[in-house]
């Protein structure tokens, strides 16, 4: 029988928009996940679906399990030091306590950016390799929206990346770590990481063609000759940092010149479908004038740029206000992020009706504040929906009613990802006959299965949407679309 392995597990995870004129604190990791060691709940998190994957398969490989500390932010602006060294540090400490280990599996996003650090996750990877030494074992899940460095490569063993854009595979992801960690600590296999920078940026959905097609392949090569694991990451093309743009990465067993040569031609592939990825991005009067003939119930139109899941704050009211300047009733939009109107309702009562003033407080894109009188219809505390087996907060969040039109305010920001974050208040998604999400692409998968027309609506605001203009101080890389041709 093996000896038993000594395994340590944790996770630092937000997304960083260096554009947004949001600020990160740990305020915003406690309130959207932060679980202490031997605290993380039965169900995953996005980034943190290795602790329950670790604990399932514990008894099976013989793993003697030591938590750190789980943390994750909604995606935000530039985090603040202070709050990156302490959860740096304390998951650090937690590990220089759990010595000696022989494995150290982390639960990461890619793109978290502190005020004085580019590549946060680049520095802890650096940090706890020096801690463990060259003969532990180092794996690391990471989201696509993210920006690879040489350091992540340098510092782990194994790297998995979500395949799905929307996200539905990062249990499955982090399930497929465990199994390659093991079988590299009982010497079955020898990973080694290639990469091959694409030189781009685009909106990269798996949800359709070309990226579909092209997820289902490098998923078939998995398993084929010396080939362990296949990822591509997108990028995030809100963070300004030298590392941003597309990759691919393969880890192979042992073979390198394999796994660069196959990295290269996979990205040569990803790179001839640029311009080609995205869906169809409509104007607001073109998603709106779609929407009104659709013979869809309900018809879906995403705000796709007001995305709090890109980092921005998700208080805009140009939806909201399109939808009462054509009078389009059985309507529903979620969310608006608004706090301090939230606590005001909740402080009014449910079915109070009285004159409001909510939204548009962030910034200059987001339109004009709403000053409506509204029926508070419904009045949650601790708000939640749901993205697969997670459980997504909303913090305080309300039900109301403007001009027909049923709106949920929220204090906590989240994208929307699932139909049960209006459910959940008693609006019957189904009954609508438009509903406004904000959300890129991750609300998709769920919204698909009640909805036979999904329009993608792209109104201007805080998210740099177009990487031909975003003013990017820290790429010096060329990447397209910026560059024509950036391969030469």
């Amino acid at each position: 029988m093996q000896s038993s392995k000594r395994v340590f597990l944790g996770s630092i995870a937000t997304e960083t928009n260096t554009f947004s004129p949001l600020r990160t604190d740990i305020l915003d990791f406690k309130e959207s996940f932060y679980a202490p060691p031997g605290m993380h709940p039965k169900t995953p998190t996005l980034c943190s679906a290795v602790y329950p994957a670790a604990r399932a398969r514990a008894a099976e490989f013989n793993w003697q399990i030591v938590e750190g500390t789980a943390s994750w932010a909604e995606p935000g602006g530039i985090v603040n030091q202070q709050t990156w060294e302490f959860l740096r540090d304390q998951l650090l400490t937690e590990l220089r306590t759990a010595m000696p280990v022989n494995i150290v599996i982390l639960g990461l996003h890619g793109a978290m950016v502190s005020q004085g650090c580019l590549d946060c996750e680049g520095e802890l990877l650096a940090a706890v390799r020096e801690i463990v030494g060259t003969a532990a074992i180092i794996g690391a899940t990471f989201d696509p929206h993210s920006h690879l460095s040489k350091r992540w490569i340098e510092n782990t063993n194994l790297i998995t990346i979500f395949k799905e854009f929307p996200h539905t595979d990062f249990v499955e992801v982090a399930e497929n770590l465990m199994t390659l960690v093991h079988r590299t600590s009982l010497g079955d296999i020898n990973p080694v990481i290639s990469s091959f920078d694409c030189k781009m940026i685009e909106v990269l959905p798996t949800s359709r063609e070309p990226m579909r097609g092209f997820v289902d392949k490098i998923k078939a090569l998995e398993g084929q000759g010396s080939v362990l694991s296949i990822s591509v990451i997108h990028g995030f093309m809100a963070g300004d940092v030298p590392d941003l743009g597309s990759r691919v990465v393969v880890v192979t067993d042992n073979d390198q010149s394999g796994g660069d040569r196959l990295a290269a031609e996979l990205g040569a592939e990803l790179f001839s479908m640029r311009g080609k990825t995205r869906p169809e991005f409509l104007t607001l009067n073109e998603a709106f004038d779609k929407a009104e003939v659709s013979k869809a119930v309900p018809v879906v139109i995403a705000d796709i740029w007001d995305n709090p899941g890109g980092g921005v704050p998700g208080d805009s009211t140009i939806l909201l206000r399109e939808l009462l300047r054509r009078r389009i009733k059985n309507a529903a939009l979620a969310t608006i992020w608004d706090p301090i109107a939230v606590r005001t309702c909740f402080s009014a009562g449910e079915g109070a009706q009285f004159q409001l003033r909510f939204g548009a407080k962030m910034s200059k894109f987001a339109g004009e504040p709403m000053d409506a009188y509204v029926i508070v219809r419904r009045a949650v505390r601790d708000a939640v929906q749901s993205f697969g087996q997670s459980i997504v907060p909303l913090g305080d969040a309300v039900w109301i009613e403007v001009g027909g039109i049923d709106v949920i305010l929220n204090s906590v920001r989240s994208q929307v990802f699932n139909p049960d974050i209006f459910s959940n208040f008693g609006i019957n998604p189904k009954s609508k006959k438009t509903l406004i999400v904000k959300s890129t692409n991750h609300f998709y998968d769920a919204f698909s299965r009640i909805s036979q027309d999904i329009l993608y609506a792209a109104v201007d605001g805080p998210y740099p949407n177009d990487p031909k203009t975003n003013s990017y101080s820290n790429l010096t890389r060329d990447i397209w679309p910026r560059v024509e041709n950036p391969h030469g």
